[in-house]
C-alpha cells in the first residue's frame, strides 16, 4: 500500500482513555506534510501523509470504491509538486461525498489577497501565519458540523458505485506482451527512430521530442513521449487558438482540445501524425510501465483536471494506452462528440482484458491507413 500510494502515516500509542475520544484520521498534502502530521497526534487524531494532490485523489477515490472510512480533514499546502492547492480543491468539490470533508490550506508565504480569493472560491480556511494544531482542531470540528447544516447531506450517504469499477490492476500476461512488444519493437526499429529524429532536427529548431505531463490510470501523471510535430513552444499559443477546438461549439467549453488544420503543426509533423508514427516513442513509456500498448488515452493534466465527476472518473480506473477503443472506432471520422469519446473510453474499462485488447490491436491496423480528422 505504501507503495501505491506514496504515504507515511502518523500516530502514537493509545491506552482506552485516549481510544475513546480518538477524532479521526487527517489527510496531509504537500512537501511539508509529514511535519505538519505530527503535530495532531497529541490531539487524538492519526494522520496520513501525501506528496501530491494527484496521488491523495486516487487514493481518496479508493477509499469510496472500497467503502473504507474517509479521513475527517483535508489539510493542504498551498503549492503542490503538481500543481497548486485550487486544482485538488476543485476535484474535491465536485464529488458529493469529498464535498463534506474540511478543507483546510497551509500557505506561510502567500499574501491576504490570495486568502480573500481562496475563501472566495469555497476553501474553508487558509492559514498565512505559522498555525496551531489545536485552533485548527476546534476550525475542523466547526466545519464538520456547519458543512452538515449547509450542504443538506446525510452524514452517512448511500455510496453509489454505478459508475465506478473494481480497480485496475495489470494482468501479469499484458504485462509480459507489452514488455516484450515493446522491447522488440524498439530494436528493430532503432534504424527508423533515428532517420525520423534527423529529419525533425533538420526541418526546425527545437528538441526531438515532445515531453508532456499526462494523466493515466489512477490519475498518476507520468512523463508523456512522442515525436515532435509542432513548432517550438507550440503550447504556449494554446490560448489563442481555443476558439478553433473542433470539441467546442454553440458557446460549449470542452475538456478536449483539437484544432483542424493546426497553424502549429509542421509539413513532417502532419505525415508523421496522419501515419500515427509520432507516437513510436510510446513505446518508452509502455517499456516503462507508465503505459500499455492497449488502453485509454492518457490525458493533458487541463483535461483531466476536468473529469473528475462520478460519470466520467471511470475512464481513469483503465490502463493508459497507444491505441485503444475510441481511436479504432472513430478514428477517420469528424463527428465525434466529446461525450461519445468519454462513453468509448468508458466502455473499454468496463470490458478491459487481454483477448479484448488483441481484437483492438488488429483493429488498429486498418485504422493507421485512415487520416485522422478528430
Amino acid at each position: 500500500m505504501k507503495q501505491l500510494y506514496n504515504h507515511a502515516e502518523c500516530s502514537i500509542d493509545r491506552d482506552e482513555r485516549v481510544i475513546d475520544s480518538y477524532k479521526g484520521k487527517i489527510l496531509f498534502i504537500g512537501s511539508n506534510a509529514k511535519d505538519v502530521c505530527q503535530h495532531f497526534v497529541d490531539l487524538n487524531y492519526t494522520g496520513l501523509s501525501m506528496p501530491s494532490f494527484s496521488k491523495s485523489f486516487y487514493w481518496l477515490e479508493n477509499q469510496i470504491l472500497s467503502g473504507a472510512e474517509l479521513p475527517v480533514a483535508i489539510v493542504s499546502d498551498f503549492e503542490l509538486i503538481d500543481g497548486n492547492v485550487y486544482s485538488f480543491y476543485y476535484k474535491i468539490n465536485s464529488n458529493r461525498l469529498l464535498k463534506m470533508i474540511p478543507f483546510i490550506v497551509l500557505a506561510k508565504n502567500k499574501n491576504r489577497e490570495e486568502k480573500i480569493k481562496a475563501l472566495k472560491v469555497g476553501i474553508d480556511d487558509f492559514y498565512l501565519d505559522n498555525f496551531n494544531a489545536a485552533d485548527i482542531n476546534d476550525r475542523i470540528q466547526f466545519l464538520k458540523e456547519f458543512k452538515k447544516l449547509t450542504l443538506n447531506i446525510e452524514p452517512e450517504p448511500e455510496i453509489n458505485l454505478n459508475h465506478f469499477i473494481p480497480l485496475f490492476k495489470m494482468p501479469m500476461l499484458k504485462r509480459l506482451v507489452d514488455i516484450l512488444v515493446a522491447a522488440i519493437s524498439l530494436i528493430i526499429l532503432s534504424p527508423f527512430l533515428l532517420t525520423i529524429a534527423i529529419l525533425i532536427k533538420l526541418e526546425s529548431k527545437g528538441p526531438v521530442f515532445y515531453v508532456s505531463k499526462r494523466t493515466g490510470t489512477g490519475y498518476k501523471i507520468f512523463n508523456f513521449y512522442k515525436f515532435r510535430t509542432m513548432r517550438k513552444d507550440a503550447d504556449k499559443e494554446i490560448k489563442n487558438l481555443k476558439h478553433l477546438n473542433q470539441y467546442s461549439g454553440n458557446g460549449k467549453s470542452s475538456s478536449f482540445i483539437k484544432i483542424e488544420n493546426d497553424p502549429r503543426v509542421t509539413k513532417l509533423g502532419s505525415f508523421l501524425r496522419n501515419t500515427s508514427l509520432d507516437e513510436l516513442p510510446q513505446l518508452f513509456n509502455v517499456l516503462i510501465g507508465d503505459m500499455s500498448l492497449v488502453g485509454n488515452r492518457p490525458l493533458p493534466l487541463y483535461e483531466a483536471e476536468q473529469l473528475t465527476r462520478d460519470q466520467w472518473a471511470k475512464r481513469f480506473l483503465a490502463p493508459a494506452g497507444i491505441t485503444g477503443l475510441w481511436q479504432v472506432t472513430k478514428r477517420g471520422k469528424g463527428n465525434m462528440s466529446e461525450e461519445e469519446r468519454m462513453e468509448l473510453d468508458m466502455a473499454y474499462a468496463e470490458k478491459s482484458s487481454f483477448f479484448y485488447d488483441l481484437t483492438l490491436i488488429l483493429r488498429t491496423f486498418p485504422a493507421l491507413f485512415q487520416e485522422e480528422k478528430v
